[in-house]
C-alpha cells in the first residue's frame, strides 16, 4: 500500500508540474521569433544624418541646389524646401545621433544633437523605412538641447602626503609619455604604456588629486599641462590642460603607473 500511495503522489505531481507553469503568470517571456523584423536603426540614423546636411544648410543664392539634394530624401509631392522660405541662411557645423525612436517596424524618429548658426540644439527627425527603401516622411522639428548637468561636489578627502611624493614620478612619467620614449616609460609604468610619439611636449604637472586609500594601490587624477607640438616648423600651437586618471603601484619603493585612461575628475578653474 505505501509504495502505490508513493506511485500516486509521484504521478500525480509529474502532470501537475507543467500545467502550473504554462498557466504561471510571472513565468519569463518568451523570447522574439528569430528574423523578426526590426526597424533598420543604423541605416535611419546614417540617412538623417545625411538629410540634416542639406536640410540645415540653405541660402537663397543656392536654393535650387538645395532643392535638387532634398529631392533625393523627400518623396514626391513634398514641398520641394520643405518648409524652407528660401530667404535667409543657415550654416550647419556638426550633427550627431542621439537617439533612435521607433513606432513600429517601419517609422521612427532619428534626433539629432546639433550645431548650426552658433546655437546647439536637437534636432527631430521622421525616417520612414520599406523593404530596404528609406525617405524623410515629414517635417523635422527643432527641440531644445539637453540640458547642462549640476557636477558633484569634488571629493575633499585628499592625502596630500601622497600627492607630494608622486610629484617627481609622475613629473618623469608624463615627459616619457609625451615623447613616447620606451625606456623612460618602462622606469615610469609596469606594465609599460603606450606613450603619445611627440604629439605633446610636457610643460608641467598643474595639479595631483589623490584620495585617501591603501598604501601600496591608489586611483589618482592628475591634471597636466602639454605644450601641443607645432606642425612642420610652424608657430607654437599653445597650451592644453588634460586630466587623467592613473591607477598608481608601489612596489620596492617605488610607484609605477599601471594604468592611464580618461578622467571623470570635475574640472577646476
Amino acid at each position: 500500500m505505501i509504495l502505490w500511495a508513493f506511485l500516486i503522489v509521484v504521478l500525480v505531481n509529474g502532470i501537475r508540474a507543467p500545467f502550473e507553469r504554462f498557466t504561471d503568470k510571472t513565468a519569463a517571456p518568451t523570447t522574439p521569433t528569430a528574423g523578426k523584423p526590426t526597424f533598420p536603426q543604423q541605416a535611419a540614423s546614417s540617412y538623417a544624418l545625411s538629410f540634416a546636411n542639406v536640410y540645415l544648410n540653405y541660402d537663397p543664392a543656392t536654393a535650387p541646389d538645395r532643392q535638387k539634394l532634398l529631392a533625393q530624401f523627400i518623396a514626391p509631392g513634398v514641398d520641394p524646401q520643405l518648409g524652407w522660405s528660401s530667404t535667409g541662411k543657415s550654416t550647419l557645423r556638426s550633427a550627431q545621433v542621439a537617439s533612435v525612436e521607433a513606432s513600429d517596424v517601419n517609422q521612427a524618429i532619428v534626433t539629432l544633437l546639433v550645431q548650426a548658426n552658433d546655437r546647439m540644439f536637437q534636432l527631430a527627425v521622421p525616417v520612414y523605412a520599406k523593404d530596404g527603401a528609406l525617405a524623410i516622411s515629414g517635417r523635422p522639428a527643432t527641440l531644445p538641447a539637453p540640458s547642462r548637468a549640476a557636477l558633484p561636489a569634488a571629493n575633499q578627502d585628499r592625502d596630500s602626503a601622497l600627492e607630494t611624493e608622486l610629484q617627481e614620478p609622475l613629473t618623469g612619467f608624463f615627459k616619457a609619455y609625451a615623447s613616447g620614449d620606451t625606456a623612460s616609460l618602462q622606469r615610469y609604468s609596469d606594465p609599460p604604456v603606450t606613450g603619445l610619439g611627440n604629439a605633446f611636449v610636457f610643460s608641467a604637472l598643474k595639479e595631483i588629486n589623490a584620495p585617501s586609500g591603501a598604501a601600496a594601490t591608489r586611483t589618482i587624477n592628475a591634471t597636466v599641462i602639454w605644450q601641443v607640438s607645432p606642425a612642420q616648423g610652424k608657430n607654437s600651437g599653445g597650451t592644453l590642460e588634460q586630466t587623467y586618471q592613473l591607477t598608481m603601484l608601489k612596489k620596492d619603493g617605488n610607484w609605477y603607473v599601471t594604468d592611464i585612461r580618461g578622467s571623470t575628475l570635475p574640472a577646476a578653474s
